[in-house]
């Protein structure tokens, strides 16, 4: 009887449960659109949550046929600066010159995503049972646009993203940890071990897994993003600790503080030229419809809160955390560039060097990965935003296209993730899913 009981209640309490959600979300349709201002000077129009139907619409990576590549607008030359990586999430330039290409991707944690990748059921290569955990180097001795010198730099990490030479050392972000190895520039190897000074909440929502460093232009902090371990912290905030921030440490992992918060995945950094501001750019949550919530780039205030995952651009409330914390909701920041709901905006690079046509100079260029939770594609493309005076001047315009190749098939050639600009101004361009790093060079 007392078992008989309990299951009686245990059930009653999942339906009344179910019963408030739908209440909520009925509730939630029936709000009106928003309008949002941002300091940037343009409105964003926010929907309704649930004005559409959440969607789940994957890609399927076909890879890229020979003589196949992305599109860059006119007075510009796209080649493949190297082939066959696997999965090339990330790229970083080394005082010397030497690019450095992160191999790591998504590893399936649950049971439901281990059988999704031993059956081949995720056609948008977003996840493999093992990752490469690799870093290596391409040199190009003779500056002619293509590297002759192709070499494994470090191995043996845990899926490493983000690095940094900062004074003699080299860091690398993994997924659980930071490490920092002795170095010394022009270096083709490290093999001993590295030195682990910072912890970090390892593993993460879909693609969360990415750690990301940017040093204080001085040299005097670094920078640490991660992103949050959820879609909007459904599985309770203990999971949640030092996540959806960006993290501000001495460069011997001393000294950690929230520099800001409320960033539900912020990925790419970098600093305004000319400036000691720091942009981010943010993937913002699924669920909510087509429209809901544009991924954004935004200046970073310290100690600013973003909005995740209580409220979005603003004092707009997320039904699904209604009423938890109004104080919260009050204090949102709104960022100043939207970049389209779902696009997976995770590349950042401010353009510094000056073979590009003026327009791009000191601007922002931002890597899509591209949707799945949008009934019609977003993303999948580089996009660019014109900065004047360290702030933006004008909205998002395409850059690089063509990773779409039949959106009927739902069939993508690749997806772009890192944006990297060289020292002879040519912009890399890391391609995860079609093992490729593009170079995007202005032509003569």
């Amino acid at each position: 009887m007392t078992s008989y009981r309990f299951g009686f209640v245990a059930a009653l309490a999942l339906l009344t449960a179910c019963s408030e959600e739908k209440k909520n979300k009925r509730a939630a349709q029936d709000e009106l659109p928003a309008t949002v201002e941002t300091a940037a000077g343009s409105e964003v129009l926010l929907p309704a949550p649930y004005a559409t139907k959440s969607v789940r619409n994957f890609s399927k990576v076909v890879g890229w046929p020979a003589g196949k590549a992305p599109v860059a607008p006119a007075g510009f030359t796209v080649t493949a600066y190297a082939r066959d990586f696997d999965s090339p999430r990330w790229a970083y330039v080394t005082p010397n010159g030497d690019v450095l290409v992160v191999e790591s991707n998504t590893i399936p944690t649950t049971v439901k995503k281990k059988v999704a990748e031993a059956l081949n059921l995720d056609p948008s290569k977003s996840m493999d049972k093992t990752s490469a955990n690799r870093i290596t180097l391409l040199r190009d001795t003779n500056q002619d646009g293509k590297p002759d010198v192709r070499t494994t730099f470090l191995t043996g990490l845990n899926q490493p993203f983000g690095m940094l030479v900062l004074g003699d050392y080299f860091y690398v972000a993994n997924t659980d940890g930071l490490l920092r190895f002795p170095y010394k520039v022009g270096q083709t190897k490290i093999s001993g071990p590295g030195q682990k000074i910072l912890d970090l909440p390892k593993g993460g929502y879909n693609n969360h897994w990415t750690r990301n460093l940017v040093a204080h232009p001085n040299g005097s902090k670094i920078y640490v993003s991660v992103g949050s371990g959820s879609n909007v912290m459904e599985h309770g905030a203990e999971e949640e600790v030092r996540r959806a921030n960006i993290l501000e440490i001495n460069p011997d992992g001393s000294g950690e503080r929230v520099y800001a918060a409320g960033l539900r995945n912020p990925v790419g950094m970098d600093w305004a030229p000319g400036t000691q501001q720091l942009w981010t750019a943010v993937n913002e949550r699924d669920e909510l419809g087509d429209e809901l919530v544009p991924d954004y780039l935004t200046s970073v205030k310290p100690g600013g809160f973003y909005g995740w995952p209580y409220a979005y651009f603003g004092a707009n409330e997320d039904p699904r955390r209604k009423g938890e914390r109004p104080d919260l909701v009050q204090k949102t920041l709104v960022p100043e560039v939207p970049l389209g709901a779902h696009t997976a905006s995770l590349g950042l690079a401010f353009y510094k060097q000056d073979a590009f046509p003026e327009k791009y100079r000191n601007g922002a260029f931002i890597g899509q990965h591209g949707s799945w939770n949008r009934s019609a594609f977003s993303g999948y493309k580089v996009v660019f935003v014109p900065f004047e005076n360290g702030k933006p001047s004008g909205k998002p315009e395409d850059f690089l296209t063509g990773f779409i190749s039949t959106e009927n098939s739902k069939e993508v050639y690749g997806r772009p993730v890192g944006v990297t600009p060289l020292p002879d101004g040519a912009l890399l361009v890391t391609d995860d899913a079609g093992k490729t790093v593009w170079r995007v060079a202005a032509t003569k």
